[in-house]
């Protein structure tokens, strides 16, 4: 899939992401699925798919969403060296995103993120995509070494855990991944102030279009205080605008407005 997603980096404006989080994650998945070599590193016995991995790359997310349907996420990046609030907006061209021809943008304007074919939101990728560059921004460190830290993560069977989130005052049912790419990394001296970074992703049932209810990371403070983050991205889904491009209204009547979703708050962990 060809998605249009945004910046890349604080502050770089608009510019591609380059070799992508998708591409790499799919070219795993070629591996594993059947007709194809097992995948030898980081994954469960056999090179099976773990259940988080699953969940969030393998998953039809956008099953149920109508065509010229906008998915808005609040997104928050607290520095440094900045802090930046956003709009990310996932617009579905296709039923279903049955096309994968889903457009993603933010204040930066649209970019292109290949999704390779992997039925998942695509805001996952935007997301994880936007973190790595970061990190590579930040550390210095190559884009594809981190890339590879977070696939082995999923790929290690984090436990995926049922959580109940708040969705317009209505419980909804959802599950959480937790994971810490770097925590035991032999490589992490050279970015020792992100070892413990750690990275949470809520996808809730199909209640939430989309399904992705947040994705958050966080770089704990001094002493490893996660109450006092040094750093801090989330991303939250706030609603869906559905028939954007109404068809024409008859003579004599308006046409019929966007509808929207409630807003969403984040769930609790």
């Amino acid at each position: 899939m060809r998605c249009r997603t945004g910046y890349a980096t604080r502050g770089a404006g608009r510019r591609a992401f380059g070799f992508g989080f998708a591409t790499a994650v799919a070219a795993v998945f070629a591996l594993m699925l059947p007709g194809g070599a097992a995948f030898a590193a980081g994954t469960t016995a056999g090179g099976d798919i773990t259940p988080a991995e699953k969940l969030l790359f393998m998953t039809t997310h956008m099953s149920g969403v109508e065509a010229q349907t906008e998915l808005d996420y609040a997104f928050s990046l607290s520095g440094p060296p900045e802090k930046i609030s956003d709009t990310v907006r996932v617009l579905v061209t296709s039923a279903a995103n049955a096309k994968s021809d889903a457009h993603i943008t933010d204040r930066s304007g649209a970019v292109d993120v290949s999704s390779e074919g992997l039925p998942c939101n695509p805001v996952i990728l935007y997301f994880l995509e936007h973190d790595i560059a970061e990190m590579e921004r930040l550390t210095g460190g190559q884009r594809r070494y981190f890339q590879r830290r977070v696939r082995l993560a999923l790929a290690a069977g984090p436990p995926v855990t049922p959580v109940v989130v708040d969705v317009g005052g209505k419980p909804v049912k959802a599950r959480k991944i937790v994971i810490q790419p770097f925590l035991d990394d032999p490589n992490a001296s050279r970015f020792a102030q992100y070892t413990a970074k750690r990275y949470t992703f809520i996808i809730a049932d199909d209640t939430v279009p989309g399904r992705v209810m947040s994705i958050h990371t966080e770089v704990p403070g001094a002493n490893n205080d996660f109450a006092h983050p040094f750093q801090a991205d989330t991303l939250n889904f706030s609603g869906a605008l559905r028939s954007l491009a109404p068809p024409p209204a008859r003579p004599g009547q308006p046409a019929p407005a966007p509808v929207k979703t409630p807003q969403a708050p984040s769930a609790s962990r």
